[in-house]
């Protein structure tokens, strides 16, 4: 009986020593299918599927199959609703795996926050750039990532990308998103009253003026020098290019060949100084704001301006208003315009999100994103090669000169004021002074010059 029972629990314990070995295989294949159900519940409950959507990537969700968020770092508060309501909306859609937020700052604060927040590693993954130096640096210490390899960049042309490339133009960091153009605004009311028609050439422009100026209805050119930016940005390098050759010239002033002494500089100091009799009275202290409103109320005929004032002149103007570019010094001339790049977007060198954010950055390189940013912000211009279709009459106007003229940006912007004096500022400075009679247009190159030969040597 006694062995009988030992043989009992010996079968017994053997039993249970079996079941306890499958039962463990059986756990460890348990816990597997539980993370593959969680995997593939998110991604459509079929573990082919969850793999396939793991393989491809296409979807920039993450490893877990959830969905990517991605945010966006900028000044242009304004933009919010935009941004919200059209721009991420259509991304979404086209990649449901990627969630975008727009976290702007406002203007004056952006790169101190923005510093502020890379350093501290809190930044977005995306970082909207400003033109040149400022984004240049950023990519030097680290903070913007490399984009040679992106797919899209390829869409723009040298001049479109050389506000966000490296010296050598071999790396580009920022996918280019608009440019904004200058020119001159008129009141077509006031030129239909006064019989004149829109200006070609220097002599026309002039003729104009005069014509305004002797009729007294109306301040013939609403600008000021308050600021001194507006006398430089909407005066000297919105007619200059036409005087220096557009790029040819601002390059040759990079490599050494030309000197802000050379006549075309002087020149175009000398033209700008003959506005002096057309603006308003006591015009060193109309301030930029002033001048919006001297025009918006309809008390000036022309403003010499950019394209960035379109929308806001849509909502504030009562009376239509159309846009002529600089005019060429004499008939025939080719025409050059200020094309000037203005903002772009770039990845965040720390960014955890780096796949789904150049997801982003490609789409930001596409007609699509073009036509929708373009359309949404009337004058701020697509800088892809394709030509993209406006449904703002006066923002086609303005880019439709892209097809007459040919394009330069801003010639004080790259490289050029990186040292002290910094030519942008004096530029200000001179432009203003010029305008008030306080410096001969002589004086006013050579001062320039001056500046810029005590901290800068063209290379070679």
């Amino acid at each position: 009986m006694g062995r009988m029972i030992r043989w009992i629990a010996l079968l017994f314990a053997l039993a249970a020593l079996i079941a306890a070995c499958g039962g463990g295989d059986d756990e460890d294949d348990a816990g597997s299918d539980t993370d593959d159900t969680e995997e593939t519940s998110d991604a459509g409950d079929e573990s082919a599927e969850a793999e396939d959507s793991s393989d491809s990537g296409d979807d920039g969700s993450d490893d877990s199959g959830e969905p990517v968020t991605i945010t966006v770092e900028s000044w242009r508060s304004d933009d919010l609703a935009i941004w919200n309501d059209q721009i991420i909306p259509a991304f979404e859609a086209a990649n449901p795996g990627i969630n975008v937020e727009f976290t702007p700052t406002p203007p004056a604060d952006y790169n101190g926050s923005l510093a502020a927040r890379l350093e501290g590693g809190t930044a977005g993954d995306l970082i909207t750039c400003r033109p040149f130096d400022q984004s240049l640096d950023l990519f030097n210490d680290g903070h913007l990532a490399p984009l040679t390899d992106l797919e899209g960049i390829g869409n723009f042309s040298p001049v479109a990308q050389s506000a966000w490339i490296t010296d050598d133009g071999t790396t580009p960091f920022c996918v280019p998103m608009a440019s904004v153009i200058h020119g001159f605004m008129y009141n077509q009311d006031a030129f239909t009253e006064l019989g004149l028609e829109v200006p070609e050439t220097e002599d026309e422009f002039f003729a104009v003026l005069d014509a305004i100026a002797a009729d007294g209805s109306y301040i013939p050119l609403g600008m000021g020098t308050a600021d001194q930016w507006e006398a430089a940005t909407m005066g000297f390098q919105n007619i200059g290019p036409n005087y220096w050759d557009g790029e040819t010239g601002r390059q040759a002033l990079i490599d050494g060949s030309a000197k802000l002494t050379d006549a075309a500089y002087v020149d175009t100091f000398t033209t700008l100084e003959r506005w002096s009799q057309y603006l308003p009275n006591g015009a060193s202290a109309v301030a930029y704001t002033d001048a919006q409103n001297l025009f918006t109320l309809g008390q000036a005929a022309i403003y010499p301006t950019g394209s960035w004032e379109i929308a806001g002149f849509n909502d504030l103007a009562d009376f239509e208003f159309g846009a002529f570019k600089p005019p060429v010094r004499a008939d025939g001339d080719t025409c050059y315009i200020s094309d000037h790049t203005d903002i772009a977007v770039g990845l965040n060198g720390a960014s955890p999100n780096a796949d789904a954010a150049r997801t982003f950055l490609s789409w930001v390189a596409s007609e699509e994103f073009a036509g929708l940013y373009a359309n949404a912000l009337p004058g701020f211009f697509s800088l892809q090669d394709t030509p993209i279709e406006l449904s703002d009459p006066i923002a086609q106007e303005f880019v439709s000169w892209r097809g007459e003229c040919e394009s330069t940006i801003r010639n004080s912007y790259q490289i050029l004021s990186r040292g002290e004096p910094n030519l942008e500022n004096e530029l200000w400075a001179t432009s203003a002074s010029v305008v008030n009679g306080d410096l001969t247009p002589a004086d006013a190159a050579q001062r320039l010059q001056d500046g810029l030969d005590a901290w800068y040597t063209p290379a070679g």
